[in-house]
């Protein structure tokens, strides 16, 4: 299933056999039911720029959160090559745990791919000053493995939480428990698991979303620590950056 949101008077056009729909940057997407608000990945209003959308089937909370993606990689590779097809120059994916796959799929697809937000954490370190860290705030702490941020370039020490206390996100987004959101009761889950992770670990000067449902909220989080806050926005508009470069004349 594709759902393309393409900018204004962007006619479709031909290019060495593809076809192109004036989107750059193409994004896997899980099965879900929930709601996509605005700020969410799979929310076509988040993006300045065009995107086009591919749900790969099978791929849902439970398959690739809980059970790492085991057998899924086959049909992420076929849903990206159809989105390479469709035109994009660039491929991101709707999961944060979807790190697993980086190498994979940048082999296969043969364009730039950004899988998960967590590959933000060595950059972001970078900016840091000495002593400070990247802490990461993830949906489920209990499945964000080792080899995920091995495969994102982070710190096998990255300090994380993640919302499995929380009254509403964990609740819908991984349970499945119901198809709607609260989102006053979302935001108090992602503000509270950042608060606590800041306060477990005071070294935190910068915290990275893995969840790819989170952005909706990174701003009162920021708010609310004091500090940077980077998320799959952050991480697709830098790929899109590079891919349609501004002009300035």
């Amino acid at each position: 299933m594709v759902f393309s949101f393409p900018a204004p008077n962007v006619a479709r056009t031909a290019r060495g056999g593809k076809a192109i729909y004036g989107a750059p940057i193409g994004i896997l997407m899980l099965e879900t039911r929930f709601a996509r608000v605005p700020g969410d990945v799979g929310n076509g209003g988040t993006w300045p720029f065009p995107v086009l959308y591919r749900v790969v089937r099978g791929a849902n909370a439970e398959t690739v959160v809980l059970n790492g993606a085991r057998g899924l990689l086959p049909a992420f590779i076929e849903a990206g090559r159809e989105l390479v097809e469709l035109g994009a120059e660039g491929i991101a994916t709707s999961c944060g745990f979807l790190s697993l796959f980086q190498q994979e799929l940048a082999a296969a697809l043969g364009v730039p791919v950004a899988t998960s937000a967590l590959m933000q954490v060595p950059w972001v370190q970078a900016t840091l000053p000495p002593g400070k860290r990247v802490g990461v705030v993830t949906v489920r702490a209990g499945s964000l493995t080792p080899a995920h941020l091995e495969a994102a370039g982070a710190p096998l020490d990255t300090p994380m939480i993640g919302t499995e206390g929380g009254q509403e996100f964990h609740r819908v987004l991984v349970d499945g428990a119901s198809t709607d959101l609260d989102l006053a009761l979302a935001e108090q889950d992602i503000i509270a698991a950042g608060q606590t992770l800041v306060a477990r670990h005071s070294e935190v000067g910068a915290i990275v979303l893995e969840c790819t449902n989170m952005p909706p909220y990174a701003a009162s989080l920021a708010e609310a620590v004091g500090m940077p806050v980077y998320d799959v926005v952050s991480l697709i508009s830098w790929l899109h950056a590079g891919l349609r470069p501004r002009r300035y004349a």
